[in-house]
């Protein structure tokens, strides 16, 4: 991984989000300072014009018709922050508070916010130090933009609220004193301008995407993994059968497919065998997988547009000194796209969960019973399909879509809303169960794939199981299950399991383009 990411708002790619969420450093293109201080000199010169403007000399939301005097701007950007960080919850993921920091960077860095570069600095400079606001969960309906979350972002910079610095938890003030950083004093336009975005829902749909990236690729090579264990045929991922259809990510899941399971002594085996065909759960991973691809990118598409957009309100135009009054803030595409992820999400640990359930049945996989050499005494990978089983049902009664929901806020002057804020944040909990799913077929099939021994699978799917049996060895009695269930998870989350084959190209989430 690099160290530091230079953004350059408008241009920033997924690869780039990528590195962010993994911890790196961030600056911003030294070509946009120019561009951020035109703009806060056009808020001066909208202030000095004395107009009554929104967001800059009048009250916010059902309040945007009380004037504001000069003399109270300062204080009225504060109280902006300090009254709209009301959220609840447990703290939010630090991954996802690190994204929110740079996704607002990007957003600011456009020059249309009106903000000093001070202001922008200060942001960095609190990554760069590793000094994470402290922000609840819970309390954006994501419109106007994410208020609450960023608001308690905001707080931090000003010395209010707390700071996780280096992991050590403390007083805001005390964390900025420790990094050489002086609380802020807002100018105007400057607060609305860091709570109004959908820099939370971005993050929080960005960083499960990563998280979810991974889980997609692993559940490949534990599909193939299952399919080897019980023997199925590999002609249903013939190229032609998916060009006749047409959908790339199936057309590339195929492909893959191909790749992973070349050379396998244990296909070869059953070559020309009675066998007709295989379950769905083997024989359609193309199908399913290439559309969860197809879906997932369709998804990353939106939030790279939305990661290099400017979503807070007003917009300031410089070269007229205008600041314009629209909706940028409404996060309805984020959570049209979290939407898309949780389905995702729940179709990969649902057809996950089948090729369990299939391998720890010997009419169906043709293994010993629950994957024991002693079935009856010992239970073998019982209990473990009924974890999955759970887990899949858990995952489904939270794909819901979050987006068709909206409550009236703010006295009925923010009407409709997009709910994106939980769309995106409930996938973090999604993936992570997901993992989990895909964790125990790891398990399963690399336990089916060895009452095959001494035929060994395909060279990538032999890394994989080396990989797995260095941290879990064969179930050859019952023992103490859940530990082996959070290693395989472990290897998975560390990204182990996708080192072994890093000779072997595997989908990814990125868009191509031809």
């Amino acid at each position: 991984m690099i160290d530091n990411v230079t953004l350059y708002p408008g241009r920033i790619t997924l690869n780039e989000w990528r590195q962010v969420v993994g911890g790196a450093a961030i600056s911003l293109d030294s070509t946009f300072l120019p561009l951020i201080e035109k703009c806060a000199a056009s808020v001066e010169r909208i202030v000095a014009r004395g107009e009554a403007v929104y967001g800059i000399n009048t009250g916010f939301g059902k309040l945007a018709a009380i004037r504001i005097p000069v003399d109270d701007l300062t204080t009225l950007q504060r109280n902006i922050v300090l009254s709209h960080a009301a959220g609840v919850g447990a703290p939010t993921d630090a991954d996802v508070v690190r994204t929110m920091m740079s996704l607002k960077v990007a957003s600011l860095g456009r020059g249309a916010s009106g903000v000093r570069p001070s202001i922008i600095d200060a942001l960095i400079q609190m990554l760069v130090h590793d000094a994470i606001p402290i922000i609840p969960q819970k309390g954006s309906v994501g419109a106007s933009g994410d208020l609450a979350p960023l608001a308690h972002m905001t707080a931090t910079m000003l010395g209010e609220g707390e700071i996780t610095l280096k992991g050590d938890r403390m007083p805001a003030r005390d964390a900025l004193a420790q990094i050489g950083l002086t609380p802020l004093t807002l100018g105007p336009k400057e607060g609305l301008a860091l709570l109004n975005g959908t820099q939370f829902s971005t993050a929080a749909a960005l960083v499960a995407a990563v998280r979810l990236e991974r889980v997609f690729q692993t559940a490949l090579l534990s599909g193939a993994l299952s399919l080897d264990a019980s023997k199925g045929s590999t002609i249903p991922f013939d190229s032609r059968i998916h060009a006749l259809r047409g959908h790339p990510g199936q057309i590339e899941v195929a492909a893959a497919f191909q790749n992973i399971l070349a050379g396998s002594e244990i296909r070869d085996s059953h070559d020309g065998c009675a066998k007709v065909q295989d379950p769905y759960c083997l024989r359609c991973q193309p199908q399913v997988m290439g559309a969860i691809l197809d879906l997932a990118r369709n998804a990353i598409g939106t939030l790279t547009i939305e990661s290099n957009g400017v979503t807070d309100n007003p917009l300031v135009f410089a070269d007229d000194d205008e600041a314009l009054s629209g909706g940028n803030f409404h996060a309805e595409p984020v959570a049209f796209a979290a939407d898309q992820l949780a389905m995702a999400t729940c179709e990969i640990g649902s057809i996950t969960e089948r090729r369990i359930a299939m391998l720890t049945d010997p009419a169906l996989s043709g293994l010993p019973a629950f994957l024991t050499p002693h079935p009856g005494l010992n239970s073998g990978f019982m209990i473990p399909q009924v974890t999955a089983a759970a887990l899949v049902s858990e995952n489904k009664q939270k794909a819901f879509p979050a987006s068709v929901d909206s409550v009236p806020t703010s006295a009925n002057q923010e009407d409709h809303v997009s709910m994106a804020a939980h769309g995106a944040y409930r996938l973090l909990d999604m993936v992570e169960t997901t993992l989990q799913i895909v964790a125990i077929e790891l398990l399963a099939a690399a336990q089916g794939c060895d009452f095959h021994t001494p035929l060994r699978s395909s060279g990538p799917l032999e890394k994989v199981r080396a990989s797995i049996r260095s941290k879990i060895p064969t179930l050859q009695e019952d023992r103490f299950f859940s530990p082996d269930i959070a290693a395989a998870a472990g290897l998975i989350r560390d990204g182990s399991i996708l080192d072994a084959v890093d000779s072997v190209q595997l989908p990814s989430f990125s868009i191509t383009t031809s």
